[in-house]
């Protein structure tokens, strides 16, 4: 057994968050996530973004920590899972003493579920 790669893929593993657990929190009155839309584009180029999001570039989240809340846990998407601003923005914030995740399959993967998305404002 190769001990160092399962470890090394457990800790990977455990950056991320499912769609299903963030809609199972999103419907409790005192939901515990906040999700992050870190994408670092304009609203006319991202046009939707999942239902409730707060957007807040990975570009910008440094300038904004001590505006966020650290009781709560934040989970941060990008447009697909093989970009690298929702591991930007996690880094960013695991590393000032915030719980946080980033979802598993961003974007691209909560709306081919077909989850709550909004138009950006």
């Amino acid at each position: 057994m190769d001990t160092e790669k399962i470890n090394f893929l457990k800790t990977y593993l455990s950056l991320y968050i499912s769609h299903q657990q963030v809609m199972a929190d999103k419907q409790k009155p005192d939901s515990q996530y906040v999700v992050l839309d870190v994408r670092n584009a304009p609203a006319q180029i991202k046009k939707d973004q999942i239902k409730g999001a707060v957007a807040l570039a990975a570009k910008d989240l440094p300038d904004h920590l001590n505006e966020l809340d650290k009781s709560k846990t934040y989970v941060v998407y990008d447009w697909t899972a093989g970009t690298t601003l929702g591991k930007v923005a996690l880094l960013t914030l695991l590393s000032n003493g915030f719980k946080a995740y980033e979802l598993s399959c961003a974007l691209e993967g909560w709306k081919g579920m077909s989850l709550p998305v909004e138009p950006v404002a």
